[in-house]
């Protein structure tokens, strides 16, 4: 005797976090891994092997990313755009990117008082890139 198949179907948890990993690419890697470092704070775990260099954002709980470089690595300002944290405020992160290299071609923008403000910036590779935070 052969099974019934059921018609019920299998109810999936939404998911919590729909970003696992990113990397933002670049071309020259010690320019934007500087870029990363000042305007974080951090400094970023570099790994080379063979014609790809990576560099990690430290990040214990939560997503996690690099900037790369090597073969189709490529900076772009089209295509998906990240957003990274901010941190408590948008304008301690948003105020070193010039300084670092950086142009900011969005400021600091209210998007309502419930998910706070976000900002547009190009990085020294030319990535096209946004901040995220509260305040």
């Amino acid at each position: 005797m052969g099974v019934i198949p059921s018609n019920k179907k299998k109810v999936e948890k939404p998911f919590t976090n729909y970003v696992s990993w990113f990397e933002i690419p670049a071309v020259n890697f010690k320019q934007a891994v500087n870029f990363y470092n000042h305007i974080y704070g951090i400094e970023m775990e570099e790994n080379f092997n063979g014609n790809h260099s990576m560099a990690f954002f430290p990040a214990k709980n939560g997503i996690g990313g690099a900037v790369v470089a090597g073969p189709g690595s490529t900076p772009s300002d089209t295509g998906a755009l990240i957003y990274l944290n901010g941190g408590q405020d948008l304008n301690n992160i948003l105020s070193k990117i010039a300084e670092a290299g950086g142009r900011i071609v969005m400021p600091k923008t209210l998007i309502n008082e419930e998910h706070g403000y976000f900002a547009i910036f190009i990085d020294t590779e030319g990535n096209k890139l946004a901040l995220h935070s509260k305040n």
